[in-house]
This record gives structure tokens, C-alpha cells and sequence, in this order.
């Protein structure tokens, strides 16, 4: 079965803002991987328009480093879901879902292939947690204290008991923790 991973940026005290993230050669690494590890791409609207917007014509940037450039080719080649009751039509090799449907999510984990990663974006993440569908949680801690923003779980319904599997320091500072829910059984 495969699983659904989340991954974003964080920062210290908790807030998501992708202005606020240490975008090196490292951290754009790490994400190409993530990404040529899955299947499957999914985005809430908003973070979906904001990378549609940027990285399908990033290539023809002749300023961009080496790992930013396979950073852009690896996430255009991925195949992409948005979830939007509002978009009419998606390019970038995307598909458009209309809503969270659980069960439709625990088919796609049910088939054979590459993990699912679910993209970053506050709300969407909110609704995979509350509907208990992620499997891996991929915090990348920014070593900065923001003190306002968008929060990642501002509203959660209900405790997450989560399990450390892996942390890794990355050379600017940069956290990578991953942790997995703790399911009864």
C-alpha cells in the first residue's frame, strides 16, 4: 500500500510562508526527490495556483543554479491533482478534484506504484489530517521565528500522537523531521 506523505516548510514557532524558507541548492534537492519518490502530486488551490504560476516556464531562467533547474524539470514532469470547487481547467499536467473524498483517497493508497505526496497548503493538510489520511508527516523546520502568518493547524479537532522516524540537519539549518501517526493497532 502506498503511502500519503505531507511535506512543507515550517517555521519555528509554526507558521507556513513560503517567503520565509531557506530555498538553497540542499532544500531544492531534497524536494526533486520527494517529488521522483511519488506518483502522484496533490495541492489545495492556493499553493497549486502559486507553483503553476512559477515553474512550468522556470527553466528557461538562465540564472538558476543546478539543483533549482532539476528542482523545475522533476516537478513539471510530475503528475499533478488540485482540489478546487472554482478552477474551470488546469494545465502543468494536472487533474482537477472537486472535493476530499476519503474514500477515493484511500483507493489511490490502495493501488500499486510510488507514494502520494500531498503538497503544501494549510487548509488541504487540515482536511487530510482531520480525515486521518496521511501516513508521514515531512516537517522541514526553517530556523527562523516568523511571528505571523498562516498556521498550519490552528484548528485541530482533535490530538495527533506522532512518532519520530527520521531527522536529518540540513547545512543551513533547516530540520528535516518526519514522523508517522500512531494508529491504534
Amino acid at each position: 500500500m502506498r503511502k500519503l506523505i505531507f511535506s512543507t516548510n515550517i517555521t519555528i514557532d509554526g507558521f507556513i510562508d513560503h517567503t520565509a524558507v531557506v530555498a538553497d541548492d540542499e532544500l531544492h534537492e531534497r524536494a526533486a526527490e520527494l517529488i521522483r519518490n511519488a506518483d502522484l502530486v496533490l495541492y489545495g488551490r492556493i499553493a497549486y495556483q502559486l507553483m503553476a504560476d512559477y515553474w512550468p516556464t522556470a527553466t528557461q531562467d538562465p540564472a538558476l543554479s543546478k539543483s533549482v533547474r532539476v528542482f523545475a524539470e522533476t516537478i513539471n514532469r510530475a503528475e499533478k491533482a488540485v482540489f478546487s470547487k472554482t478552477l474551470t481547467e488546469a494545465g502543468w499536467k494536472t487533474r482537477i478534484l472537486r472535493e476530499v473524498d476519503p474514500e477515493q483517497i484511500r483507493e489511490m493508497k490502495r493501488q500499486p506504484g510510488k507514494d502520494l505526496l500531498l503538497g503544501p497548503g494549510a487548509k488541504i493538510a487540515q482536511a487530510f489530517m482531520r480525515l486521518d489520511l496521511i501516513d508521514e508527516y515531512q516537517f522541514l523546520i526553517q530556523p527562523v521565528i516568523l511571528g505571523r502568518g498562516i498556521r498550519l493547524f490552528p484548528d485541530a479537532e482533535k490530538r495527533v500522537p506522532l512518532l519520530l522516524v527520521r531527522r536529518h540537519a540540513l547545512r543551513s539549518g533547516v530540520m528535516e523531521l518526519t514522523y508517522r501517526p500512531v494508529r491504534p493497532g
